[in-house]
């Protein structure tokens, strides 16, 4: 009996992409490949996988894991000391409440009924990631379990933070490099998945105790977005005219959850094994078109001309969750659809 990748995620309740991943670092290979390339799991594939899940629940990395499976002569010790940085890491988690409770436990000792902002802080960093993430994609946002990450992030916002309070234009050269090295490690910590930024960037928009914790309010937000839109454009100034780019530059970053969203869409479509000329891709393909001619304009050469700098430019694609292999998907479906549609 053999699983087809979509089969194997269903029964283990796993995502197709976290089992692409599993395949793309080596840590667990399908034995066989149908005529048409899709992925076969036999029984040793599924015992392996049983192992990797868990391995997991002790806390390994995937790292760990893969070196662990490859000699299981390994002492047993080396999983009690991966047990012990995981509760490490439950620590790091668990300090900013903790720092919250003390305070609302100290005003309650001296008599003092907290404030109702105080009791909703607490209940918000209670709850707040768990409204958005599973329990396995908050393990896989390094920023949210580890402590390096997490202070990575806080150095950066300070960066980001001292420039805005110091009146910094946004397009400046320093405030650009900043916003690029932003977007690669958000691109980073969400190990490219255009679904966990789009949620991300819902927790920094609605939620006030995020705010609070990390420091990222929309107007910093909106801050990075202004300076990493004027990198970008910085580079389509090389290829359009002044009238396409001032265009560009008045309809650019105005429907970027709506981009996430729809690239979110595609990557699930090609995980899933479709074809580019499926119904459901075609219409992608569709709301893709739309979405790039909001801001590229009707001007058939422009949009030539921008397709030839993201094919030429690779700074283009940071900040975008698209890869090669999605932007030649999403060719082949364009190419699919009736004159009318392109």
């Amino acid at each position: 009996m053999s699983l087809k990748v979509g089969e194997l995620a269903k029964r283990t309740g796993l995502t197709v992409r976290t089992l692409h991943h599993y395949d793309g670092i080596g840590l667990l290979r399908p034995s066989a490949r149908s005529e048409s390339g899709y992925r076969l799991y036999h029984r040793d594939d599924i015992a392996r996988l049983h192992q990797i899940q868990a391995l997991r629940r002790f806390g390994m990395s995937l790292a760990d894991i893969g070196a662990f499976l490859d000699r299981p002569d390994t002492p047993f010790s080396a999983i009690v000391a991966q047990q012990i940085a995981a509760l490490e890491r439950q620590i790091a988690q668990a300090t900013r409440l903790r720092t919250q409770l003390t305070q609302l436990q100290r005003q309650l000792d001296h008599g003092e009924p907290p404030a109702l902002a105080d009791w909703l802080t607490t209940l918000e960093l209670m709850t707040m990631y768990d409204k958005y993430f599973s329990k396995e994609e908050l393990e896989q946002l390094a920023f949210h379990h580890e402590p390096q990450r997490a202070a990575e992030w806080a150095t950066l916002v300070a960066q980001v933070r001292a420039l805005m309070d110091g009146g910094a234009p946004a397009d400046s050269e320093q405030v650009q490099q900043l916003a690029c090295h932003w977007m690669t490690m958000l691109e980073r910590d969400t190990r490219a998945d255009p679904d966990l930024a789009r949620r991300i960037n819902l927790v920094m928009a609605q939620e006030p105790a995020a705010q609070h914790s990390t420091g990222i309010t929309p107007e910093l937000l909106r801050y990075v977005t202004t300076a990493f839109s004027a990198h970008k454009l910085a580079i389509y100034a090389r290829y359009l005219d002044a009238d396409a780019l001032e265009h560009v530059r008045a309809h650019s970053g105005q429907r970027t959850q709506d981009w996430l969203v729809l690239i979110a869409a595609v990557q699930q479509q090609m995980d899933a094994g479709a074809a580019p000329g499926d119904g459901p891709v075609q219409a992608l393909a569709h709301q893709w078109l739309a979405l790039f001619r909001s801001y590229a304009g009707d001007r058939p050469e422009t949009r030539e001309k921008m397709r030839l700098a993201l094919a030429q430019e690779p700074q283009l694609m940071l900040g975008t969750w698209m890869t090669d292999q999605m932007m030649a998907f999403i060719r082949q479906s364009i190419a699919t659809l009736p004159a009318a549609g392109k």
